[in-house]
């Protein structure tokens, strides 16, 4: 199985999911058709499914083109506004595209109707016979949409500070530790520094903001990241951390949770200090001709 990573719009990802064996492919989040046929050529795959996380338009908004131009093509999701939607799914349901198989993890707050979805392959080495309540074991891709992001989580547009803890600690935070974290938006670097904020001793959040600033820089993309990762410098799942907690001015995990969320939401970029230079610049640009008319 391999996972193409797609950059669109401003800061979106679609995923296009293969199964090398057969060259059938998923998409998860098609939002831009034009750009994910490029890579369906480009890749000489064939689109079988589309797995929509949310209805968000910058999610789903391709969904009803490709349906047109794609006859027979599913459309699976857990929200009726989900355009296209011919397969509605339910938390716990597992999908078959060949060797690939898809969990479905029901994870209403950013919307009402939001589905992640943890994949694996039959065939893979790590596959495991009977499947424990975590799930199969190995380093297995998890589209997380608007819920889990890295260094951060979605915001409460739909639901309430209890669902996403739920979400983050029972249905994402039991997967297993190597789950691949492969986010609807590249935010990281914005997410980092507001986890430093939260914790500006936090050795970890430090690293991976380097490295973070670094891929941005070369326009590199920041996912996937694993679970595993995500426990050390994630703080909307450290809500248990004294640090964290000391943020915050709070103890119990879901409204920590809550602060954070809000803390957040009202984070904004330090001002960057004028450059004297540009500023001279400027100023010689509006008054310079009336001096030297002078």
């Amino acid at each position: 199985m391999k996972v193409k990573v797609i950059s669109v719009l401003e800061d979106n990802y679609m995923y296009l999911v293969i199964e090398e064996s057969t060259r059938h492919a998923l998409a998860v989040d098609a939002a831009v058709p034009k750009r994910l046929l490029e890579i369906i050529r480009k890749e000489d795959v064939v689109l079988r499914a589309i797995l929509t996380t949310h209805h968000h338009w910058d999610h789903a908004r391709g969904n009803e083109e490709l349906a047109q131009l794609l006859p027979g093509l599913q459309v699976f999701g857990a929200d009726e506004r989900i355009g296209a939607l011919t397969h509605r799914v339910s938390h716990g349901q597992e999908l078959s595209f060949g060797t690939i198989r898809v969990r479905c993890l029901f994870t209403p707050c950013h919307t009402s109707g939001h589905m992640c979805y943890f994949m694996w392959e039959d065939n893979s080495p790590d596959a495991p016979a009977l499947f424990s309540a975590l799930g199969p074991l190995g380093a297995h891709p998890c589209p997380t949409g608007d819920t889990l992001f890295v260094g951060g989580c979605g915001q409460f547009f739909e639901g309430t500070a209890e669902q996403m803890h739920t979400n983050l600690t029972q249905i994402l935070g039991t997967l297993p530790k190597d789950t691949k974290i492969f986010c609807g938006h590249e935010c990281t670097v914005r997410n980092l520094k507001f986890a430093l904020k939260v914790e500006p001793e936090n050795e970890v959040v430090k690293e991976k903001l380097a490295w973070a600033k670094q891929r941005d820089d070369e326009d590199l993309p920041t996912v996937p990241s694993t679970l595993q990762e995500e426990f050390l410098y994630n703080p909307f799942l450290r809500v248990t951390e004294e640090a964290v907690q000391r943020f915050t001015g709070r103890t119990d995990p879901v409204e920590v949770l809550r602060a954070l969320r809000s803390h957040r939401d009202n984070f904004k970029k330090p001002k960057e200090r004028p450059n004297p230079q540009a500023m001279l610049a400027f100023h010689w640009g509006l008054f310079g001709p009336f001096l030297e008319k002078k």
